[in-house]
């Protein structure tokens, strides 16, 4: 989620700078209740302002992947959407229970690269803050996978954590031009590229960027 901390696909086993680092899962699992209080500090209409004029208009069908506690499933369940969130941790599908319950947003227990309990056609993925947990070896798997889910003329909207990665989890930094090239990869054209700029829990040395790739069509 931008600027509010980070979601994530799976276990990982190593650093993007080459140090040992804790497994994705157990990192958020272990802090799912301090988590579903930062990424409540702020809203969905904060976090994704840029990109809130492209949305498709409601009941469309919406898949948020690494959803974590919920906001912006609740969020976009509110505007009136039929919503899909994936999350692989189970202590934060708990937490968004507990924080965001919301009978109009189904959850599922799954993760990308593979996302195999998932099925579509959506007219909007959101990815928010989830991209950096890929491995470089497993970001054109999950495009792919992703491309296959959209609805003709669908959207994808990624957002990206940017700066020096930690090393208590397995983290990229992974610039909208890689995600840009690997979209086109899986016919999908940018449609916008937001530069969020600085990290809304003021973290020094973070920024974000939002990537808007669309399924054919104009």
């Amino acid at each position: 989620m931008v600027g509010t901390g980070e979601n994530f696909p799976h276990l990982g086993e190593s650093s993007a700078v080459g140090q040992p680092a804790a497994g994705v899962q157990p990192y958020y699992a272990q802090r799912a209740e301090l988590l579903g209080q930062r990424y409540g500090s702020v809203t969905f209409e904060e976090v994704h302002g840029g990109v809130l004029d492209l949305l498709p208009p409601a009941p469309a069908k919406v898949l948020d992947v690494g959803a974590g506690t919920g906001r912006d499933a609740v969020a976009l369940a509110q505007r009136g959407y039929q919503v899909v969130a994936a999350e692989p941790v189970r202590e934060l599908r708990e937490v968004a229970q507990n924080l965001n319950p919301c009978e109009d947003v189904r959850w599922v227990e799954d993760s990308l690269p593979a996302l195999s309990h998932v099925h579509g056609p959506f007219e909007l993925v959101l990815l928010s803050a989830v991209w950096m947990h890929l491995a470089p070896t497993e970001r054109g798997q999950a495009m792919e996978r992703l491309a296959t889910l959209l609805a003709p003329a669908g959207l994808l909207v990624v957002s990206l954590r940017r700066g020096v990665p930690p090393t208590d989890r397995m983290m990229f930094d992974v610039p909208a031009e890689e995600v840009v090239r690997d979209g086109e990869g899986a016919a999908l054209r940018l449609v916008r590229l937001v530069e969020e700029g600085a990290d809304r829990l003021g973290r020094a040395e973070v920024w974000w960027q939002t990537v808007v790739v669309r399924k054919g069509g104009e």
